[in-house]
């Protein structure tokens, strides 16, 4: 096939660490692949690499990435500063509420600033990935048909974010050459789904309900899913049959607790004698990113945990050893914990993953109250927690979810490649859709409605038109509702990118004269959003909703005579008009929208023929989405430190604006456009 890659790559940004999987497709095969080769551990094999990135105080460019910043970090040289967790940063609205909230706008970073560290990390990591992947290759990288995917959260708009991160890994390197391209992919949650029944397809039964939960760095989703034609020889397939619900339960929240309780104890040894420190929150905060307690917490749980010490200890950089102070724990240059210490920070966490499940179970009961689900797979770093599993297990597998009569026979399991999930999901979907002409995941559901501003024929005997209001149109005379919408995708109804949604436009423009031989054709239309329940929907434009971009119609290269010339005849009494009537095709993916614009069979250049203005979201309630004042921003400025939970909640009530849904064609009426 002209249009077959010859390597499909996915890249999983995360906020704590980036993973890389592939596909050499030219080669025939369906193997998924992952980097484990980086700048700074040739020698081991590291299924990811940190997000990070080290600054000689002062520059713009890079002294380091990666693992090779971590190694500059882990030096704590004062000449150098960091840039890590910067992931959400690209969200506008989040700085923005940053600056309202701080009593210092100077330290929350510009817009421009974090462009520039995702365009600074992206160069190296696109670097890295040619220099591993070239030679898998038979022709030049540059020569090469290569597809790029990410994901990006589910948080993000889809105007301005993740358009700004498709701007920043663009300006990267992703997609310059002229058969490379980059799009954005499955999210976390649908690409786990996707990985977990590629590779243990036997566990399925046809129309099983697959429990996903996907337990990351900051967030977790979670996503319930059909799973169909399991047969022999079959490509097994899912349907989305719930909105992705996310929260902010994760391991960068345990780490903030574990990095606020020995604060807590320096500050306690340092009032009884003091340790000769420069900064106490700053040691708290290399405390918590050193080895020795991410390998104590990785480890929490595991028969390996249970047969070791039952206490770890931490160094306390630059204290003098023979500093002393048994109440906090501190001795020898380290602090001493007991390994169950972790407990109370991992049971906070999974006692909102609870919350998170017991609700997510409630809504299914209600949707489909005679279904069962029959597997939960974890995914993402604390995911993989053995002592998360245990726990899940312990409430709701084995018969133990007795307030759920929808989980009586629940089996729960990690996903292979906990962390590896998303990247390997996304190649594999795209794989399968090279391979059978179909995606694993078929269709996934939409969280919000959208639909497009319109007009209609006013109809005095149709109640809803009571009260609206009417204007008169000029070239047929008629009075029309103005401000009308027309809902084309519902909250909570599926949507295939397989099969876009179909808009059918019909719109007038004045005939050639004298005066304007070629009367313009270029038709905008608004596209609007609701989060509220379909059943709330407005019939016109409200509160309720909001515009998020225009789109515009540009005809001026077709000659008028392509249109029907209405009023033409002798006897018609109104003013003459070209009638337009074209198609405009929404494509639907899991964090954005594109439109083709076609007209009488035939697509029209998408570079000249339509064009999508988005449109600025409407500010968010500082009050309702708080955020800490002191954010970090460097971590030799007490920056970058941690992700405190204040912050978190606040990403958490950022709704998003885009999500996948379903095609509501309305036989009733006719839209004027």
């Amino acid at each position: 096939m002209a249009d077959r890659p010859d390597l499909v790559i996915s890249i999983d940004f995360g906020m704590t660490c980036t993973g890389v999987a592939y596909c050499n497709v030219a080669t025939g095969s369906d193997h998924v692949r992952h980097l484990q080769r980086w700048p700074g551990r040739m020698m081991a094999n590291e299924n990811k690499v940190p997000t990070l990135l080290m600054y000689a105080r002062g520059s713009v460019i890079p002294s380091s990435w990666g693992f090779m910043a971590e190694t500059a970090q882990e030096q704590s040289d004062s000449e150098e500063e960091s840039r890590e967790w910067f992931k959400i940063l690209l969200d506008e609205q989040l700085l923005e509420q940053m600056r309202k909230n701080t009593q210092d706008p100077s330290k929350v970073p510009s817009i421009q600033e974090v462009e520039r560290w995702y365009t600074d990390y992206f160069q190296y990591l696109y670097r890295c990935i040619e220099s591993r992947l070239r030679s898998e290759l038979a022709s030049s990288w540059e020569d090469a048909k290569i597809e790029f995917i990410f994901s990006v959260p589910t948080t993000w708009r889809p105007n301005p974010t993740v358009e700004r991160f498709k701007d920043t890994i663009a300006r990267a390197g992703f997609g310059k050459h002229p058969k490379h391209s980059a799009v954005i992919g499955l999210t976390e949650a649908e690409a786990a789904a996707v990985h977990t029944a590629r590779n243990t397809p036997a566990i399925f039964k046809e129309n099983d309900i697959l429990f996903v939960c996907d337990v990351g760095g900051g967030t977790t989703d979670l996503s319930l899913f059909r799973v169909k034609d399991t047969g022999f020889g079959r490509s097994l397939k899912l349907e989305q049959i719930d909105v992705v619900f996310g929260a902010t339960v994760g391991s960068v929240q345990l780490d903030s607790l574990f990095e606020e309780a020995v604060l807590g104890r320096l500050e306690l040894a340092n009032r009884g004698n003091t340790m000769g420190l420069p900064d106490l929150q700053q040691t708290a905060w290399e405390m918590r990113i050193c080895k020795e307690y991410q390998n104590a917490k990785c480890d929490y749980g595991s028969d390996e945990s249970f047969a070791d010490t039952e206490t770890f200890s931490v160094r306390i950089p630059n204290l003098d050893r023979a500093y002393l102070n048994d109440q906090a724990g501190i001795r020898g240059g380290e602090m001493h914990f007991r390994r169950d210490d972790l407990k109370p920070f991992f049971d906070a966490q999974i006692t909102k993953l609870f919350d998170m499940i017991d609700k997510q179970l409630v809504r299914l009961q209600q949707k489909l109250p005679h279904e069962q689900v029959s597997h939960m797979v974890l995914s993402g770093g604390l995911g993989n927690s053995v002592y998360v599993r245990d726990q899940l297990r312990n409430r709701y597998a084995n018969g133990n979810a007795r307030k759920h009569s929808n989980a009586f026979n629940l089996q729960i399991r990690v996903a292979p490649d906990p962390q590896l999930v998303v990247c390997k999901g996304n190649v594999a979907d795209r794989v399968e859709k090279l391979k059978s002409g179909q995606s694993v995941l078929g269709w996934r559901c939409c969280r919000s409605s959208y639909g497009l501003l319109c007009k209609v024929k006013h109809d005095p005997r149709n109640p809803a038109h009571h009260g609206l209001n009417t204007q008169r149109d000029a070239l047929d005379g008629q009075m029309y509702v103005t401000d009308y919408i027309d809902w084309f995708i519902k909250k909570g109804e599926p949507v295939s990118n397989e099969h876009p949604i179909v808009k059918t436009f019909s719109r007038k423009c004045s005939p050639a004269t004298n005066i304007r031989p070629n009367p313009p054709r270029v038709f905008p239309t608004d596209v609007v959003c609701s989060d509220v329940d379909m059943s709330m929907l407005p019939v016109v434009m409200n509160s309720a909703c909001h515009r998020i971009c225009n789109i515009q119609s540009n005809f001026s290269s077709l000659p008028l005579a392509n249109f029907k010339l209405k009023n033409r005849h002798w006897w018609n009494l109104g003013e003459k008009y070209h009638r337009v009537d074209y198609t405009v095709k929404v494509n639907l993916g899991p964090a954005d929208i594109s439109f083709e614009l076609w007209h009488q069979g035939f697509k029209l250049s998408k570079d000249e023929a339509i064009t999508v203005e988005w449109v600025a979201s409407p500010p968010p309630d500082v009050q309702a989405c708080p955020v800490p004042e002191d954010f970090p921003v460097s971590s030799s400025t007490r920056a970058m430190r941690v992700l405190k939970q204040e912050l978190l909640v606040g990403v958490e009530n950022i709704r998003p604006d885009w999500r996948a849904g379903h095609m509501n064609q309305n036989p009733h009426y006719r839209s004027v456009y």
